[in-house]
């Protein structure tokens, strides 16, 4: 599947052309913007680049909040042949200048309540979105500025991997990439219409918020709902109560947090909702069956990457299993193989590697791993899965996580869900500890729901609990109380930092 051009044509320029100009492209706290005026306002975005002395192929950073101001930078720059590279706006100041840095960003495009915290990095322009200062660059730029012709092959944009075991990686993404994904996930999964409202509370700046966002409505002319702040469950309830979106994509956590939530109720606020999709973290199953309970309808659980741009294994409508990653989307091929590169039987664990057009052409300068990773067609994930005998992919955790205990290898994630399936919890981390005879054994981290609770009775409770579902030599010997997890800004829990001393 290709397509002849720059992306921004067949995502934007299309519908205007098409007689769709008028529709609502976004919609934030503040304003909401057309399909015609996005047009419009992504050609003066482009043609400001030029009159900067920002020309093709050069790197442009956006630390930007979800709001119409974002799709404007980031389409402006396609138009302009200029490589926008989305930054997570969490990240501390030090993770931030290092990716400016490695980038060679020769300008930075940043929300205005970002500005006092951003980094200065010398020869890097400034620009302040939200205010008159973005209204002023635009200005530079005409609203006539035509797309540069561009191979679907050409880079278009960067995302920086999580780094939660290192320093990030720039992954550089292709023009037909994005379309892929919307005709792959977003058609056939997704299966969003021109009449859907998507809300994501998963941000623009990842791989996954992305196309939620920005991709998969604008392949189909449809609109999409920006939340800029955090997206609390409170938030986030709010948001689903004023705008009524008909699709609603998150993370785990955060439907965790919902269900908590004591507003939380059929539709979760919105009426019109049809569609909830999850990915970041897999799902555990009972989140999914009480998310089904209290709410109505069934979350979508997937597995995706930076890497390959979205979600390549999912449920879908038509078929769901709640505790595995689903299947492969059409148009995505994945096999788990076992350390020397053979697939492993049906019930055996090995690495996921996963076939798909939406690879990443590589790191942006680490050719080592960029040779590990991306090996011909496949992409190794470092993701350990479980292939059933049903064709259904079981995640078990990151492949350097997985634990041996008793000679058994145990997975963390199986440890995890059975902890939140017990209804005193709310959430669970697992990692290897070594016992005083050097072995290492499961140690639990977790978040109650009632933090009144006798915690002592409770810890022997939720070990009988974990051996009764899944067996005597898995439970967690010892558990920790917490209020919280580190996390990275999508939700992922950094279990690296819980091994640490």
């Amino acid at each position: 599947m290709r397509q002849d051009g720059n992306a921004v044509d067949w995502f934007l320029d299309r519908h205007v052309r098409e007689g769709r100009g008028g529709r609502t492209a976004f919609t934030d706290p503040s304003r909401s913007i057309s399909y015609a005026d996005l047009a419009r306002e992504s050609a003066c975005f482009a043609g400001a680049l030029g009159s900067a002395g920002i020309g093709r192929e050069r790197r442009i950073a956006l630390v930007m909040l979800d709001t119409v101001d974002f799709p404007i930078a980031f389409w402006g720059a396609l138009r302009a042949g200029v490589v926008p590279v989305p930054i997570n706006t969490l990240l501390t100041p030090e993770t931030t200048e290092y990716i400016l840095r490695d980038s060679r960003a020769e300008a930075v495009v940043v929300a205005e309540p970002l500005a006092g915290t951003l980094p200065r990095v010398p020869g890097v322009r400034v620009i302040v979105a939200g205010g008159a200062e973005f209204a002023d660059f635009l200005a530079n730029g005409s609203d006539n500025t035509a797309s540069v012709a561009v191979s679907p092959d050409e880079v278009a944009f960067w995302l920086y991997s999580s780094g939660s075991t290192g320093a990030p990686k720039g992954v550089r993404h292709v023009h037909g990439s994005l379309r892929f994904t919307a005709e792959t996930y977003g058609a056939q999964v997704l299966g969003i219409g021109p009449d859907d409202v998507m809300f994501s509370a998963a941000k623009a700046f990842h791989a996954y918020g992305l196309g939620n966002s920005l991709t998969f409505p604008m392949a189909v002319g449809a609109s999409s709902v920006f939340l800029p702040g955090r997206p609390t469950p409170d938030a986030v309830l709010e948001t689903m109560r004023r705008h009524q979106p008909t699709m609603f994509g998150g993370v785990p956590t955060l439907y965790a947090g919902l269900l908590a939530n004591p507003f939380i109720g059929s539709g979760a606020g919105s009426d019109r909702l049809r569609r909830c999709i999850s990915a970041g973290e897999a799902l555990p199953a009972d989140i999914g069956h009480r998310w089904k309970s209290m709410v109505g309808l069934d979350i979508l659980d997937g597995i995706g990457s930076t890497e390959m741009l979205h979600i390549f294994l999912s449920n879908t409508p038509e078929d769901i299993r709640y505790g595995t990653s689903g299947k492969p989307v059409p148009g995505y091929d994945a096999v788990v193989m076992d350390e020397h590169g053979h697939p492993v039987p049906n019930g055996e664990a090995g690495e996921l590697v996963v076939r798909g057009a939406s690879a990443a052409d590589g790191y942006w300068n680490r050719r080592d791993k960029t040779r590990r990773t991306f090996q011909g067609e496949w992409t190794h994930t470092g993701d350990t899965y479980i292939r059933d005998a049903d064709g259904y992919f079981r995640y078990q955790g990151r492949g350097d996580e997985m634990l041996k205990v008793s000679g058994v290898w145990v997975s963390p994630f199986e440890v995890e869900e059975a902890l939140i399936s017990h209804p005193s919890v709310l959430e669970a981390a697992v990692v290897g500890h070594e016992d005083h005879d050097g072995l290492t054994k499961p140690k639990a981290f977790v978040i109650l729901r009632d933090t009144e609770s006798d915690r002592d009775a409770l810890s022997e409770a939720l070990k009988a609990h974990v051996k009764n579902r899944i067996g005597v030599w898995k439970y967690p010997r010892w558990i920790e109380f917490t209020d919280s997890l580190p996390k990275t800004a999508t939700g992922k829990i950094q279990r690296f930092r819980l091994r640490q001393p």
